[in-house]
């Protein structure tokens, strides 16, 4: 019994040696899974009236050359150009106010009781007034010592260099006004493409909230919710289109046109940068703005005046001469006199109106200079804050884009979710609208970024070609 036992245990054993080798042995690799079908997107095809473009403006602005010369036009600068020649004429009028003057006179007469007898001059011993009489005289006056006249001189020359620089301050605020409409139009059109956009997307929604519905994932007010969002979007295009226009109507009216005028593909931003900085170069070291130079030359104005009023205090020296002539017979005529004479003109009462017109004058003195302070602050507060808005503007659009794209992952996740049924169609909703507003966003703070670029280059240069 007992070798029995012994014998069966050595089978066992030799049967477990030999099965030990095999199951050591790694099993031969199985056939790759099949990985699972690719779980079709819901693509949806939507049409709407209000996703083709908004309708074109009648005219476009091709380059800023042509704005150039629609500026020229336009009433503000032919207003400045006016009073430069307005001021540049009475500069020549004051000059010649202290150079001589010649008159002649020239006339015929007759005695209506005695026709055959010279009116008022006796006859010669050789010679006989012819009847009728004719006369011819000339008559030469120089101020000599006129101090009134050369202040007046000084107040023209003032006026005028007022006047030039003011023209210079117009054609640098209308230049800055018509790029300021430039960049609007710019961007009222990519915000009217960016609601287009986010009407589509709004129809895409309504489509997958309908088509949800019907597969019974979704209550119908998931698909009123979305189709709401779309009567939202439609509104925003809508104001959109309307933005645009008004923007294209200010870029005619700043232009001096009427109606409305576009800006055409070729003018992009960079274009318009470009352009302007060939125009309008920078202020120098220690260079005023024009507009500070101007009020300057109104103060030296208002001081000339004051002293031309002053200056009527004191004499004026004439120097006068006068000929004359009348016809005779047989000779061609006679010249009884010819006087040279100085006038010496002193001024004695003129009942107070010189002291009123000194004080009047001193009162516009002390205005010029107030209104030359608050255009110098004016200038300078503008000059600083141009010079910071740049990087304002940059640091705006930085947030603006970061804001944008955490707004588009947010939009696309709650998208996903919504067609597996982990989110609800007003987190659907509310992503879509926080994605359309901050597109806007990105787009408003570009077009800022732009315009504050035109403002640092026109708040402290010089348009003028």
């Amino acid at each position: 019994m007992g070798r029995l036992l012994s014998v069966s245990a050595a089978v066992a054993a030799a049967a477990l040696a030999a099965l030990t080798p095999a199951a050591a042995q790694p099993a031969p690799p199985g056939p790759a899974p099949t990985p699972p079908p690719a779980r079709p997107v819901f693509a949806p095809t939507v049409d709407d009236p209000l996703l083709a473009p908004p309708p074109p403006a009648p005219r476009a602005l091709a380059s800023w050359a042509e704005a150039t010369s629609l500026l020229a036009a336009t009433p503000a600068q032919g207003r400045a150009t006016a009073e430069v020649a307005r001021s540049r004429a009475a500069a020549r009028a004051a000059a010649a106010a202290r150079r001589p003057i010649v008159t002649g006179t020239a006339g015929l007469a007759i005695d209506l009781v005695h026709p055959t007898v010279a009116p008022g001059v006796p006859p010669g011993p050789d010679y006989t007034p012819t009847a009728p009489l004719g006369t011819a005289a000339v008559v030469a006056s120089w101020s000599v010592i006129d101090v009134a006249a050369r202040r007046a001189r000084a107040t023209a020359a003032a006026d005028l260099r007022g006047a030039e620089a003011s023209q210079v301050d117009v054609a640098r605020r209308t230049a800055l006004v018509a790029a300021d409409a430039v960049v609007a139009v710019l961007a009222a059109t990519r915000a009217a493409e960016l609601t287009r956009q986010g009407l589509r997307l709004a129809l895409e929604r309504a489509a997958l909230g309908a088509r949800t519905h019907e597969l019974g994932a979704a209550t119908e007010l998931d698909a009123i919710r979305t189709r709401q969002d779309v009567a939202v979007a439609r509104a925003a295009v809508i104001a959109g289109d309307e933005q645009l226009r008004i923007a294209r109507e200010a870029l005619a009216a700043a232009l001096g046109q009427d109606g409305e005028l576009d800006v055409a593909a070729a003018l992009t931003a960079d274009a318009l940068l470009a352009q302007l900085a060939a125009q309008c170069r920078p202020l120098g070291t220690g260079e005023e703005r024009a507009d500070v130079v101007s009020a300057r030359a109104d103060v030296e104005a208002a001081r000339a005046r004051q002293a031309e009023v002053e200056a009527t205090r004191l004499p004026v020296l004439d120097l006068a001469s006068s000929v004359s002539a009348y016809t005779t017979d047989p000779a061609l005529g006679r010249v009884p006199a010819w006087t040279l004479a100085l006038v010496l003109r002193v001024p004695i009462w003129d009942g107070g109106r010189r002291a009123a017109a000194a004080a009047q004058r001193a009162a516009a003195v002390d205005d010029a200079r107030a209104v030359t302070e608050a255009v110098r602050r004016a200038a300078a507060l503008e000059i600083a804050r141009a010079r910071r808005g740049g990087a304002v503007a940059a640091e705006l659009l930085a947030a603006a884009t970061e804001a944008r794209d955490l707004a588009a992952r947010v939009d696309a996740m709650t998208r996903r979710s919504f067609e597996i049924g982990r989110a609800t169609s007003l987190e659907l909703v509310q992503s879509a609208g926080v994605l359309r507003q901050a597109e806007l966003t990105l787009a408003l703070r570009e077009a800022a970024l732009i315009a504050a670029e035109v403002e640092a280059m026109l708040t402290e240069a010089r348009c003028v070609p």
